[in-house]
């Protein structure tokens, strides 16, 4: 049996904290959102414009509420509710050129709706842009909670607070970590595994530009490391797979990584074949 201090511990957590943020409710408010943004995710398309404009005003509406619930925002929740529903138009506009950007980039994709429908590396790209949009407001805890929760269903790490700019192209992307300060410019296009990481986790860092600057038109292959607020990729420089950086590259410029490999087989051609890596 577990001890009665010890519930009366849990009892006092508890009560020390203020209102639980309404972390799921945000969360699945987003996803109809971009039901509601993109019709190829919508389960049942809507039939009029009137039935759109309903939408939008359930949506503000039930954004307010939960923003009401939200401790130490920045300006009264409806008054936030306003400012980010007035955005859609552009936020829709940005994430139908990314994507493009991704029908454009990979032979694989059949039409737009099926990237809108079913990329994991637009959704994430979605659900920051969604994030990013709310952090610039300052708005506490929230930006995170919704980054995490595209975290967990595609394995692709934004931080909201990174900058990205337009035609932003996630080919795969399980694995890819994107830190907090990372700039990333217009028509660039990231592969799987990648992080843009920073040189030191140390906590005195805080608020310091701490991860990479990738500059236009840049690409960067699967399982690249790319580290530290100094260091700039330039415009349509090439990161080729497994590559470590931690120093600027100039624009235009060819980076990759150069392993041996031996390959050795036995005269016997039924003899088990032997990698050397």
């Amino acid at each position: 049996m577990l001890p009665d201090s010890f519930a009366a511990e849990l009892a006092h957590a508890h009560a020390s904290v203020p209102d639980a943020l309404p972390g799921a409710a945000f969360c699945a408010l987003a996803d109809s959102l971009l039901a509601l943004l993109f019709p190829q995710r919508a389960e049942r398309p809507l039939p009029t414009a009137d039935a759109v404009a309903a939408d939008l005003y359930h949506f503000r509406s039930e954004l307010a509420v939960l923003l009401a619930k939200v401790p130490h925002l920045p300006a009264p929740a409806p008054e936030l509710a306003d400012e980010f529903t007035s955005q859609l138009p552009a936020l829709r506009a940005a994430l139908l050129r990314d994507a493009s950007a991704i029908l454009a980039s990979d032979p694989a994709a059949q039409g737009l709706g099926e990237i809108i429908s079913s990329y994991p590396g637009f959704y994430a790209t979605a659900l920051y842009r969604l994030a990013h949009a709310l952090h610039q407001r300052g708005l506490p805890r929230l930006p995170r909670l919704l980054s995490e929760y595209a975290h967990q269903r595609t394995g692709i790490d934004i931080h909201p607070g990174a900058h990205i700019g337009p035609a932003f192209c996630i080919d795969h992307g399980t694995g890819l970590v994107i830190g907090e300060t990372a700039i990333i410019g217009a028509n660039v296009q990231i592969y799987q595994g990648v992080t843009l990481g920073a040189l030191s986790v140390t906590k005195g860092l805080q608020g310091t530009k701490r991860h990479p600057t990738i500059e236009d038109y840049v690409v960067i292959y699967a399982g690249a490391t790319i580290l530290g607020g100094s260091t700039v990729i330039g415009t349509r420089s090439v990161i080729g797979g497994n590559v470590w950086l931690t120093e600027s590259v100039p624009s235009h410029s060819r980076v990759y990584h150069r392993a041996h490999i031996q390959i050795s087989r036995s005269v016997d051609p039924a003899a088990e074949l032997v990698f050397s890596i």
